[in-house]
């Protein structure tokens, strides 16, 4: 049976998605449940685009203090076979597996400072928030802490008031012995730790899944028995490509559409076909696989010095979509970033100001920087706090005036 028979299996058969509870052994209650007596409520940024904008976003970059399980090593993504990060090249910059550097130096994704100063990035430049790159419930290897990270990535949102969804990497299923139990282990865990929470994305009441795919598992019936198990079954996507353009009477209860992902030239005349359909826009792609031994590379797409991004905007706008994915903040491997780096600074943030339609600018980005800088320099100050809480409660001035004070002390 091809995937397309997603469309039609629940339909015909008429089966329901009511099932047992969103449980499991060891499953954690709360994701928040360290959340600072101190923190304050986060205010909402107001925006004149009402379109949904997040940012794609890799958990998995790791340093040499950062994963247990890999003690004393930098993370494969910051080192692919032949980068070592430990070598200084050029003015301070450490030899990554990049072509471009970040801003604040290579980090590692459950580093709560460095999460702070994303999520206060992404709230300045009007995105709603991040659709996680996610390779299910036993990820946390020598490779990367995937589940922590992610799981540190959330509490961060949620303190800046921002959403996440999840991207589900099916093709982590590959070699299991029982794919549908692996995936049901998943699904539960999903639905325990992130799907009931108010900063998961839903839509139409239902948490907003997407699956990068399917790639191991295409069978129709083998998805229906994953959701099972659900109480709530989630808004679930593909990648574009995978299902094909019908009507949406057709649609069965396990697909309900699709998102695109790294196309240069989308085409958003099929959004009218699907429930939900998630449009992407990328800076362009430049990846670093080939030199970095980790595959023979990807076809490059030219940023055209931000040409690019922005006629991806444009056509997600003119197309009126209500979801746009950014692909992506922070792909290193691929070239594909919005975070600021020292080649191209705020240029992506600052584009994504004036299409989302704060009032906010790269100013008020540099502002975050130095606060960051601030909260590394000195972690148990408690004005450091204090302008964090400014920050997410849209108090610029009064976050100004605090790090002034910090900056002028070192």
């Amino acid at each position: 049976m091809d995937l397309k028979s997603i469309l039609t299996l629940a339909a015909t058969a008429g089966l329901l998605f009511t099932s047992c509870a969103d449980s499991y052994e060891g499953a954690p209650k709360k994701v928040d449940g360290r959340q600072d007596a101190h923190q304050v409520m986060p205010l909402a940024v107001q925006k004149t685009n009402s379109m949904q904008v997040y940012a794609h976003y890799m958990p998995w970059f790791e340093t040499t203090t950062s994963n247990p399980q890999n003690a004393g090593k930098w993370g494969y993504h910051w080192t692919m076979k032949n980068c070592d990060p430990n070598k200084m090249v050029g003015n301070d910059k450490r030899e990554i597996a990049s072509h471009y550097y970040p801003q604040i130096g290579p980090y590692a994704s459950g580093d709560e400072a460095v999460l702070d100063y994303q999520c206060l990035l992404m709230k300045y430049a009007g995105l709603d928030g991040v659709m996680v790159d996610w390779y299910g419930v036993n990820s946390d290897n020598s490779i990367a802490q995937h589940k922590s990270n992610t799981e540190a990535l959330f509490r961060a949102l949620k303190r800046a008031g921002l959403k996440m969804s999840v991207v589900y990497e099916d093709r982590t299923l590959d070699g299991a012995s029982d794919r549908v139990g692996t995936a049901r282990q998943d699904m539960r865990y999903l639905a325990e730790t992130f799907f009931k929470d108010d900063s998961y994305v839903k839509v139409d009441g239902r948490p907003l899944l997407l699956n990068f795919g399917p790639i191991t598992m295409e069978s129709p019936k083998d998805w229906y028995r994953v959701f099972s198990i659900l109480t709530t079954k989630p808004m679930f996507l593909v990648l574009d490509g995978k299902l094909s353009s019908v009507n949406n009477t057709s649609y069965s209860d396990n697909a309900q559409g699709v998102y695109t992902w790294v196309n240069a030239n989308p085409n958003y005349a099929i959004a009218k076909n699907y429930k939900c359909f998630v449009g992407g826009a990328m800076p362009g792609f430049h990846d670093y696989y080939k030199e970095g031994e980790g595959s023979n590379g990807y076809t490059t797409y030219d940023a055209e010095g931000g040409k690019l991004f922005q006629r991806q905007l444009d056509a997600a706008k003119n197309a009126g979509l209500k979801y746009l994915q950014i692909s992506t903040w922070n792909d290193y491997g691929e070239g594909t970033t919005i975070e600021p780096t020292l080649e191209y600074g705020y240029k992506y943030l600052e584009m994504l100001q004036k299409f989302t339609g704060v009032k906010y600018t790269v100013s008020d980005l540099e502002v975050i920087y130095q606060w960051y800088k601030a909260r590394v320099a000195e972690p148990n100050n408690p004005k450091v706090k204090e302008a964090y809480n400014a920050l997410v409660q849209l108090k610029m001035d009064e976050a100004k005036a605090i790090i002034g004070t910090l900056n002028r002390k070192r």
